[in-house]
């Protein structure tokens, strides 16, 4: 609403100092039949289409952001600076009689002139530095009025790892500290998925959903939702603008998808996989060691049995198969780390 007002109020500027310009005696004098009223109606004409055309660029220009104060002020500051420049770059042009224009003198021309290019130069200003809060920092070097950020780079949330929720109880543990971004185009993915006609999949969706207001009414960390998309990201996979925006805010992506995170490390975006980081956390069991489990289920070798620790963790039993419900020691001979996660090997001892 603020933009709206913003392109109004140069819009009736332009038109008054349209007016004002076609209202000089010099154009009057000789009546709007002459001559000069056409140099009026031209005039006139020129400046309404200038604005109009000014504010037409400026909405084909979407998804910008920025602060409204500091905009405003460094928008007038650069402005009038840039206005003062193409003043003194105009006076000698207008001094060597190149500025007749209808009877209209050369100092009157010149500060109508300036006074457009001034307004112009302003609003374009005002407006630029309006849309672009993220890009700010390149304005401006060394300085930067967005809000300071925890951390020391951001994390971009990926759809599956909101859905996953472990995400909320990794930050309550107060392990993580830097900014939480949710692009808007992930925001739209997960609340796609979460009107779906699938009973699952909506159910996903919403839980997803719920993980976010529980992450943005955490007051331990900085939560953002990012509403821009870069240029780049036109015609996109969802995958890839996340990439893209990561790189763009030299953030990390976190995110429990496999296939992400290998397409991530192709692009040499920084990737942090959930996955990884919970396998990283299960038990280690050293060969020999004697742990006690309880077989729930047939293996796929002969006489194998299967077990789970209280993680997750798969445990195979060599000679398990003949007490499924039953609580057995047994002595851990291997372990394998895989994509899916840690499995323990071990062989019967003895009944608990």
């Amino acid at each position: 609403m603020a933009l709206w007002i913003l392109r109004g109020c140069f819009l009736l500027i332009a038109i008054g100092m349209a007016l004002s310009l076609t209202a000089n005696p010099h154009l009057t004098e000789t009546g709007v039949s002459g001559a000069n009223g056409t140099a009026r109606w031209v005039i006139f004409i020129v400046f309404v289409l200038g604005a109009v055309g000014a504010v037409v660029l400026d909405i084909l220009i979407r998804n910008k952001r920025i602060d409204m104060i500091s905009s405003v002020y460094f928008g007038l500051v650069v402005g009038l600076f840039l206005t003062y420049i193409v003043d003194l770059a105009l006076t000698p042009l207008f001094g060597l009689g190149l500025g007749t224009l209808g009877g209209i003198g050369p100092d009157t021309l010149r500060a109508h002139v300036v006074s457009f290019v001034g307004i112009s130069i302003c609003y374009g200003c005002i407006s630029l530095l309006w849309q672009t809060k993220d890009d700010f920092r390149f304005v401006i070097p060394y300085v930067e009025f967005s809000k300071d950020v925890k951390g020391s780079k951001p994390y971009l949330l990926d759809t599956s790892v909101v859905i996953d929720g472990r995400i909320a109880d990794l930050i309550d543990t107060g392990i993580i500290d830097n900014q939480l971004v949710m692009p808007r185009f992930i925001l739209a993915e997960l609340q796609g998925i979460a009107d779906s006609s699938d009973k699952m999949r909506r159910g996903r969706g919403r839980r997803g959903l719920d993980v976010l207001d529980q992450l943005r009414n955490n007051e331990a960390i900085d939560f953002k939702v990012y509403d821009r998309e870069l240029p780049e990201m036109q015609g996109q996979p969802v995958d890839m603008k996340l990439l893209l925006l990561a790189k763009h805010l030299e953030g990390k992506v976190v995110t429990g998808d496999f296939n992400l995170n290998k397409v991530a490390k192709l692009q040499n975006v920084p990737v942090i996989n959930l996955n990884e980081i919970a396998n990283s956390l299960k038990p280690v069991f050293l060969p020999g060691e004697l742990i006690t489990i309880r077989v729930v289920k047939a293996g796929e070798g002969a006489a194998q049995g299967v077990g789970y620790l209280d993680d997750g963790t798969m445990i195979v039993i060599e000679n398990g198969l003949d007490h499924i419900g039953k609580d057995i020691r047994i002595s851990v001979t291997s372990m394998l780390q895989t994509s899916a996660g840690r499995m323990v090997f071990g062989k019967f001892e003895n009944v608990a």
